[in-house]
């Protein structure tokens, strides 16, 4: 006899079948080849400023940090900011000054302005920067010699407000990396698209990269000092203002080195409940996920019977068929080596959505947190 908890569990295992194949599709169409407009040399190149946060010192800091300054955009300044006067940055980011001194600068011992330490760290490199065209991009991202143009050109048309980057780990060298890479490539990636296309356009930006001008970041209230998840927030206020949001199709690479599955979690834990404090209600609708994790509590359930084998077997190869998907399309075929994590990954991520259900607690560079209201953030007590 079929019980309501077997019935629950197909439904939510359907509506994840139909989740995944959506990612699929939706990965498909926007990472598919396009002809590329040739880069005309007399195109306007404005001069950029790149302001880079820095907290701490990340896997592969050097090659990160110098990336910013080997760019072929001609005229542009890299600006690194650091708040605690004693971080193990500052002697990596003073050579980096020192090797590229004719366009990296370093401002550090930055007094914090409010409990969001990196847009506090922000403000202070905002108000150093000598142009008007801005990006702002997280110090733990390597980028290619034309990142600049890639995602300063949209900013040409004065409808878009901000352009923004989604990123990845392409070559994750311990089992937490790849996990975390997992996460970004068919997970996050995916389910921003389909947010994309369900909001008629973005309506959040991705803290990794995200290129503006100082005059539209003015227009829509500017850098707040006391929200978690500044980024989207970012990215919901320009939406508001009338302004277009740009998903650019270049993944940047984020170099995760050795980090553990513990810090993994922490991480997406802290991920999880700003999405929830951001987004509302419609965090729990992510239930309709997790569907190749249900399928074992059915199997259980029903005995392991011939229809619940059956449907097992195709919620696994949609899943595996829209994680291939995201492999071609993004480029990121080292991930293949660690396939056989996906089942972690998968229980990861519903673990992960449940403990972000409740609670107020995030953790983030050393500091316990405090999360309120619609995003507002408080030093733990």
């Amino acid at each position: 006899m079929t019980t309501l908890l077997e019935i629950l569990l197909v439904c939510l295992i359907g509506s994840s079948i139909v989740f995944y194949l959506t990612c699929a599709v939706f990965t498909h169409q926007f990472f598919a080849p396009v002809v590329n407009r040739a880069i005309n040399a007399e195109d306007a190149k404005p001069p950029v400023s790149i302001l880079v946060p820095v907290c701490g010192l990340d896997a592969g800091a050097w090659a990160n940090w110098s990336s910013f300054c080997q760019q072929t955009y001609p005229h542009y300044e890299v600006l690194f900011g650091v708040t605690d006067p004693q971080d193990p940055a500052i002697p990596v980011l003073q050579k980096v000054v020192a090797t590229y001194a004719d366009r990296a600068r370093l401002f550090y011992g930055l007094k914090p302005r409010g409990i969001n330490y990196k847009d506090s760290n922000l403000s202070y490199l905002l108000e150093e920067a000598r142009h008007e065209l801005i990006v702002f991009a997280d110090s733990d991202i390597r980028v290619h010699a034309d990142y600049i143009h890639t995602v300063t050109s949209p900013l040409a048309d004065e409808k878009v407000g901000l352009v923004t980057c989604a990123f990845i780990g392409y070559h994750p060298q311990s089992l937490g990396a790849a996990i975390a890479s997992f996460g970004r490539c068919f997970d996050f990636i995916p389910s921003l698209l389909i947010a994309r296309s369900l909001d008629r356009g973005l309506r959040c930006a991705v803290g990794a990269t995200i290129a503006t001008r100082k005059a539209t970041l003015a227009s829509f209230g500017g850098l707040h000092f006391n929200r978690i998840g500044s980024d989207y927030n970012l990215g919901k206020r320009a939406a508001q203002a009338g302004y277009r949001i740009e998903l650019s199709r270049y993944v940047l690479e984020s170099d995760t080195g050795h980090e553990s599955l513990a810090e993994v979690f922490q991480r997406e834990l802290r991920w999880a409940r700003t999405i929830r404090f951001n987004r509302g209600a419609q965090y729990y609708s992510m239930v309709f996920c997790y569907g190749t994790v249900y399928c074992m509590p059915l199997l259980l359930l029903t005995g392991y019977a011939n229809w619940a084998i059956v449907l097992s077997l195709a919620t696994l190869t949609v899943r595996y068929l829209q994680v291939l998907t995201a492999m071609l399309r993004i480029n990121c075929p080292r991930l293949l080596l660690w396939l056989w994590a996906l089942p972690l990954r998968d229980a990861l991520n519903l673990f992960v959505w449940f403990m972000g259900a409740f609670g107020q607690g995030v953790y983030w560079r050393g500091r316990q947190l405090r999360v309120e209201g619609d995003g507002l953030i408080t030093q733990w007590e």
